[in-house]
């Protein structure tokens, strides 16, 4: 599932305002970054399952494993995860609506402080 026009893949950020921010919101770096992009997840642990919500994006300046890079965020967008296979985003999964709620009311968040900042 895809959260297109949250605002969020209009910005650019420095990576060190981005870390703080998605930190502040309770979203953690991932195990999918390399030197050009990063991505934030939020783990939900529910009886329907395990989701997560995923904001990404990529350095188009500097570069990420120096901590110097800007990004540019992409759409947001949330994912079930089955073992062993790992995560799926097809338009067949269900994503419980009480979940979908709170990404974007998180969505929102981060997308507020980052205007804030910037």
């Amino acid at each position: 599932m895809v959260f297109e026009n949250s605002t969020l893949e209009t910005m650019l950020v420095s990576q060190d305002i981005l870390q703080d921010v998605m930190n502040k919101n309770g979203l953690v770096l991932g195990g999918a970054w390399d030197y050009e992009r990063m991505t934030f997840d939020y783990k939900y642990e529910v009886p329907e399952g395990i989701f997560y919500l995923r904001i990404p994006g990529y350095a188009v300046e500097g570069d990420v494993g120096a901590k110097s890079a800007i990004l540019q965020l992409m759409d947001p967008y949330m994912g079930k995860h089955y073992y062993p296979t790992g995560l799926e985003y097809g338009s067949d999964e269900h994503f419980p609506e009480r979940l979908v709620d709170h990404a974007v009311q998180k969505i929102r968040a981060v997308a507020q402080d980052l205007k804030a900042i910037s």
